[in-house]
Parts: structure tokens; C-alpha cells; sequence
């Protein structure tokens, strides 16, 4: 049986530094899911969006507090494939353009991204492919149509005979609508050619729209407005049509597979849900000096020799110098509050003796969405608090880059959300493959990847998920990860070197033999893509499956309201 050709679209996909069209985890994922695709020579290829200005940049001011900046991007290195589609939103005809980046500039599979920045589109219609997640709602919702509608199109147009479309979150569902429209109505045909991967269990990542601003925007290519509101509801949920219009989906963790199905487990007509965890590309993200070292006194010297290049970089961006033979904690990813940067800072005077007697150096990173005045503030606070605070400092920005260099030259890989809305996360993944230690909320993918004392740390304890009140829960999270740090990791770190470089090289294997998205592309061919894989698949059946682990409480959320 030959394999099926398969379009990947999503929103963001991170290839490379040198070409932004990505904002943080989605688009780090995306980007391993291409880079794989390509070195395994699996036919897949990338949809996604030509942003003319990124998501943003992300700079201190002349007060020392964060901006938002736009910079216009140029790229002289995408294949112009001199073709064209046309796409109507909000009762405009809008241009979209393709471009190709060519397997062998990043090694990834092609990957098309689409434009409406281009000559004969009004300013308006130029705008659309301006910014990555515009917080204007109806520019949003033009986006996705670009990208689903105006991707089926241009593959069309290519040539390019999909078996398969991939739903990398909902943002391209109208891909699907797009099919609908094309197969008269017969939702059975878009079924058998549509697969969806549902990344967050956080109401934000579950995008809902009114039906009306939908339609007016073209997002159902026509179809009728009481089919849609029988797929997504009349407040429509992306989410749940994707569930309804695909023949099989997957959750991005065996945790989140639990919490997945709960979650919608009331959407009649839905799909089945797997779980498949996500991983990374270890060929980008692992040093090469780790992949060499052959003995304990090699991982520590590597560390050693990263950890020098990381300081050089935070003296020159942060003004203060560190000690490469100070323990490293660092905290990279997006602000957002739920993620909780500011646990490890809760109790200031606990902390302070840490960081006054050279115990503990801490690495602050990361972006916030431009619109999230929380994430904003959060950021400038803990900005503000580590001018004061000895052997802390905050980077901006959180590009590929930066990433890389913070996971080469960590001790410690600190991941601390609120259980359990962390559905995967990745980036201590391909830490891990660069000897840094995970130190981590039992969430996500740490429930199976990070093994407490055999290859990193776990913060966890009787009674992990009863209900308690968010403050109370916080504190018990924090006072679990503090007692971790002091009595096991410190001494550790600085009084059995031999302990810290097995726990280093337990890290690199488990993350290299598991995480390595190689096995995740593999696996979603073997579970999502072949058709083989669906033929026994009902959503009850799917379910009973679902028993990795005990199921957490969810008395407390509220995403049944969505409906």
C-alpha cells in the first residue's frame, strides 16, 4: 500500500530564524512535524501564511519595560511560483499569492505559504498577512480563510493530488468547509480526507466565533448557515466542528488524551480522539557536543563550555554576569498566566537565600500575546523585580535562536502550569536532548517522559488533583517545587557530579528514543494518516483505550459553556 499524500496546514510553522513565520510552541511543533517529514522523504507538504511582519519583536523601551514593534520582513531565498488564487472575505475578492520554500534550504518537506500582501489587493486586504494572530477579530477570521480556503486552491492549482488534510489546530478548518463545498454537501467525502489535531484544553486555544460574523467573513465557503451552526453551534466553536468534520483526531499527550475526550466527551458526532505526544526534531535542536560526548567528564565539560556561550549572550543583552559554575534555572515560554512564571518568585525571602549565596541563577524568557495586557504586565513585573534581585534576568523575545542557546546552556529546565491545562509542551523536550534537566508541574508530556531521580525532577504529591481553591493550590505547587530544589537538586548539582551526569545522560536517551519527532511523524502515518488505521474506529471504542493514567478532576472548569 503506498502511502498518502498528506497537506499539513497550519497557522505558524518555525523553520528557521531567518524566516518568522511562527510565534512560539504551535509553531516549534509545526516546524519539527516539516523538518522530519523531510529527512524521512515522507510525502507530506506544509500550508501555511507569508507574514509580512511576523508575530512581533519584542524589545525594552527607553523606560526599561517591554514593547511591542513591528519590523517588516524581507526574503530573497522563497521560490515564487509565479501562481495566484482568488478568495472572497467579508465581501472582498482577495488576492492570495504562493510561495515555496525548497526542501533543501532547511531540509524540511515543501512548505507553501500564502501572501495577500501583494499589488491589486486593497490596504485592507494586504493587511491580512501582515501579523501572526491579528487581535482584530474580523482580520482573524480573514486569515484563517486565506489559509484554509486559499491553500486548498493553490494546491489544486499545483496539482498537488492530497489524500489527506491535516488540521494542525482549528485555524484552518475552513480548509474543510472549502472540501465540503467542493464534494456538493457530502460531508462523509470531506471525512475521509480531513485528520485534526487538537493542541490545548485552554478556553483561549479553543477559538469561538458568531456564526454570522463567520459567514460574513466566507468561512464556510458557502455553506449553508444552518449546516454550520449544526456543526460549531450558533456561538461556533472551531473546535467542535473540527471534531465533527474529521474522520479521526489526536490530543498532543497521553494526559491530554484523557482530558481531551472529557472535555468532549458531550459533542454528539465527534471523531474519535487519540493520543499521540508531541516531540522534536533532536537533528535542529540537539548540540552537536552533546551528541558526541562519550563519558560523564565529556557532558559536563560540554555543559560547562554552553553554559559560558549562554552568560556571554545575557551580559550583553541583560547587563549581568553568570557564573557558568552556578546552578542555571530557566523559565522560556509563553507568558501566559497559567504557565505561572512568577511560582518560583512567590516567596521572596525562601528564594533570596538562594540567590544571595550563589546557590542559583535564574533565566527568565519568553513572549506574550500583544493583546494580553495580563501577559504584558506579568512580564513587566518580573522585568522590574529581577533589577533588584541578584543572578536573575529577563530576556524579550523567544525566538529559535534564543531557544536554542537557553536549552544548551541550562542546568535546569523549569516548566511550572497549572495542572492540568498544559497539554503538552515541548521545549523541555529538546532540552532534555541537550543534557538540561526537567524540572516540572506533572503535566503534559512530563507524565511520561520525565521520571523523578532517573532523568529529571517532577513536582508532585498525594492529592495532585483534588479540588482546592487556585490560591492554596499555587502555594502547595510552589512549596513542593522549593523542597525539591533545596534538598535534592542543589545537593546534587554541587556535591555528586557523577549523580548530576548519569541524571544528564538518562535525559539525552529518554528524549533522543522517545521525543524525537522522527517517531511522532511515523506515528502519525501509522494512527492518523493511513487509512488502514480508521477502519475498526467508533468515538465509544476510541475511548475505553484511553486509560494511561487516572483520570485528573475537572469539577472545576467551566469549558462545557462553549456549547
Amino acid at each position: 500500500m503506498s502511502l498518502p499524500n498528506v497537506a499539513y496546514f497550519s497557522m505558524e510553522i518555525a523553520l528557521d530564524q531567518s524566516l518568522s513565520t511562527y510565534s512560539g510552541g504551535l509553531g516549534f511543533l509545526a516546524g519539527s512535524h516539516m523538518l522530519s517529514a523531510g529527512s524521512l522523504q515522507l510525502p507530506i507538504v506544509g500550508v501555511t501564511m507569508l507574514w509580512s511582519y511576523g508575530y512581533y519583536d519584542q524589545r525594552l523601551d527607553h523606560n526599561g519595560e517591554v514593547e511591542v514593534a513591528y519590523i517588516r520582513k524581507y526574503y530573497d531565498f522563497l521560490t515564487d511560483l509565479g501562481i495566484s488564487t482568488e478568495v472572497e472575505t467579508f465581501g472582498e475578492k482577495v488576492k492570495v499569492k504562493a510561495y515555496r520554500v525548497e526542501p533543501e534550504l532547511f531540509g524540511s518537506c515543501p512548505v507553501y505559504l500564502l501572501t495577500t500582501d501583494i499589488d491589486g489587493n486593497s490596504e485592507w486586504a494586504r493587511s491580512i498577512s501582515h501579523r501572526l494572530y491579528d487581535g482584530d477579530e474580523k482580520i482573524r477570521i480573514a486569515q484563517e480563510v486565506i489559509l484554509g480556503i486559499g491553500g486548498i486552491r493553490i494546491l489544486q492549482k499545483l496539482r498537488y493530488k492530497f489524500d489527506v488534510i491535516h488540521l494542525n489546530e482549528g485555524h484552518a478548518l475552513p480548509a474543510a468547509f472549502e472540501l465540503l463545498k467542493q464534494y456538493r454537501g457530502d460531508i462523509e467525502q470531506v471525512k475521509k480526507k480531513t485528520v485534526f489535531t487538537t493542541h490545548t484544553p485552554v478556553a483561549a486555544g479553543n477559538e469561538v466565533h458568531w456564526v454570522d460574523t463567520l459567514a460574513q467573513g466566507g468561512f464556510f465557503a458557502g455553506c449553508p448557515k444552518e449546516k454550520a451552526i449544526e456543526l460549531g453551534g450558533e456561538n461556533f466553536s472551531l473546535t467542535v466542528a473540527a471534531l465533527r468534520m474529521s474522520r479521526i483526531a489526536n490530543a498532543v499527550s497521553q494526559l491530554h488524551g484523557l482530558v481531551a475526550n472529557k472535555m468532549w466527551e458531550w459533542v454528539e458526532g465527534r471523531c474519535p480522539i487519540r493520543a499521540i505526544t508531541n516531540a522534536v526534531n533532536a537533528q535542529y535542536w540537539q548540540d552537536k557536543r552533546m551528541a558526541g560526548a562519550k563519558s560523564f567528564d565529556d557532558l559536563l565539560a560540554a555543559k560547562r563550555e554552553m553554559k559560558a556561550e549562554l552568560f556571554k549572550y545575557v551580559a550583553n543583552h541583560a547587563g549581568k554576569r553568570f557564573d557558568p559554575d552556578v546552578l542555571t534555572i530557566t523559565w522560556a515560554r509563553r507568558f501566559a498566566d497559567y504557565k505561572r512564571a512568577w511560582l518560583i518568585l512567590m516567596d521572596k525571602d525562601r528564594l533570596n537565600k538562594l540567590l544571595d549565596s550563589n546557590k542559583i541563577q535564574i533565566i527568565f524568557a519568553g513572549k506574550f500575546h500583544p493583546d494580553d495586557v495580563m501577559g504584558r504586565e506579568m512580564f513587566n513585573k518580573i522585568l522590574q523585580r529581577s533589577h533588584s534581585l541578584k543572578n536573575v534576568v529577563v530576556l524579550p523575545g523567544y525566538e529559535l535562536q534564543l531557544s536554542a542557546i537557553l536549552k544548551r546552556g541550562s542546568d535546569i529546565w523549569l516548566n511550572t502550569p497549572l495542572r492540568p491545562f498544559e497539554a503538552s509542551g515541548t521545549s523541555g523536550m529538546s532540552a532534555n536532548m541537550n543534557g538540561t534537566l526537567h524540572l516540572s508541574i506533572f503535566d503534559g508530556w512530563t507524565v511520561e517522559g520525565t521520571f523523578d531521580g532517573v532523568n529529571g525532577y517532577t513536582i508532585e504529591y498525594d492529592g495532585l488533583d483534588d479540588e482546592m481553591p487556585w490560591e492554596e493550590r499555587h502555594w502547595k505547587d510552589h512549596e513542593c517545587m522549593m523542597d525539591k530544589l533545596e534538598n535534592t537538586i542543589i545537593p546534587t548539582y554541587y556535591e555528586n557530579k557523577t549523580e548530576w551526569a548519569r541524571l544528564m545522560q538518562q535525559a539525552i536517551r529518554t528524549s533522543m528514543a522517545y521525543f524525537n519527532s522522527d517517531r511522532m511523524v511515523i506515528e502519525y502515518y501509522n494512527r492518523l494518516y493511513n487509512p488502514i488505521a480508521h477502519s475498526d474506529l467508533s468515538a465509544e471504542g476510541e475511548k475505553k483505550t484511553m486509560s494511561i493514567t487516572e483520570k485528573p478532576s475537572f469539577d472545576a472548569w467551566t469549558f462545557a459553556n462553549i456549547k
